[in-house]
């Protein structure tokens, strides 16, 4: 099957797409900064970026702008002709985004919730749905199934990870070709399936003959408050550093000085950079 979003186009043979952007919108600046580099150093992608981050573990932790300035930022960035994906947590939430994005994400811990599931189908957006840490790989055909029963044919499945205990999570790379059974275009969610949920920490993972990358990039935001003076975290060569963007793209790789706590391990990715994604505590 394949599906559009833009000129991005999923599954059935197409190139591996990109989907990159801030993790949640800091300000308009930032994200129009963003979204020009990624495209001068990628090409074309889709752009991603949240206006909520409505699971934050803190609730003293920043969640982004709000529905309102949120979509109005987001339509900038379509406007200059680049796909936007941005998630939703509430049905009622569905028809106003479709009208400024491109694809709707369901997140990993609302994918089984019908009504939202339906709500998101029936705008006749592409509809990424991400499955829950809690879900088998056979099973997230579900929830695809109750976006498709309103028509909507236009469905992607992101692995993201499955919980193995507390405040862990593992891929299981077998899941992609299961998922993958489904009919769905299938999407790895490299920076998130190797997080620690509550725990904070993100770094970039490989993909394996899946139909999207998604890189939700950790900047901005964590620099300032946790580096003092907007410095070069320890043990990272950057590119394009300086205070008030924090960290732009990486082309280059980002390596781990031994002890350092405020990045992860390094892994290798095919055919993009490999780099350090700072954890957000």
């Amino acid at each position: 099957m394949r599906i559009t979003a833009g000129e991005i186009a999923f599954g059935d043979g197409s190139p591996l797409a990109l989907i990159a952007g801030p993790c949640v919108i800091e300000s308009e600046e930032h994200v129009q900064f963003l979204a020009r580099e990624i495209a001068r150093i990628a090409g074309p992608f889709v752009f991603k970026a949240s206006f909520d981050k409505a699971n934050r573990s803190s609730a003293g932790s920043y969640r982004g702008p709000g529905l309102k300035e949120g979509v109005r930022i987001l339509a900038g960035v379509r406007a200059s002709g680049i796909p936007v994906l941005t998630d939703i947590h509430e049905p009622g939430q569905a028809e106003v985004v479709a009208e400024y994005a491109d694809i709707l994400q369901i997140p990993a811990f609302l994918c089984r919730q019908t009504d939202l599931l339906v709500a998101a189908g029936r705008t006749g957006r592409v509809v990424n749905i991400k499955k829950g840490q809690f879900v088998a790989p056979h099973d997230i055909r579900h929830a695809a199934d109750k976006v498709a029963s309103t028509g909507n044919q236009n469905i992607l499945l992101t692995e993201r990870g499955t919980s193995f205990g507390y405040n862990n999570l593992v891929v299981d790379m077998r899941g992609l070709a299961i998922m993958r059974r489904s009919g769905w275009p299938v999407v790895f969610d490299a920076t998130h399936s190797v997080q620690l949920p509550g725990a904070s920490g993100d770094i970039v993972g490989r993909t394996a003959g899946v139909h999207r990358l998604v890189i939700a990039r950790r900047c901005g935001r964590w620099h300032r408050r946790s580096v003092p003076g907007g410095s070069r975290p320890a043990g990272a060569r950057a590119v394009g550093w300086s205070k008030r963007t924090a960290a732009r793209p990486a082309r280059t790789v980002a390596r781990q000085a031994p002890g350092d706590s405020q990045s992860g391990p390094r892994v290798g990715a095919t055919g993009i950079s490999s780099a350090i994604y700072p954890r957000r505590s």
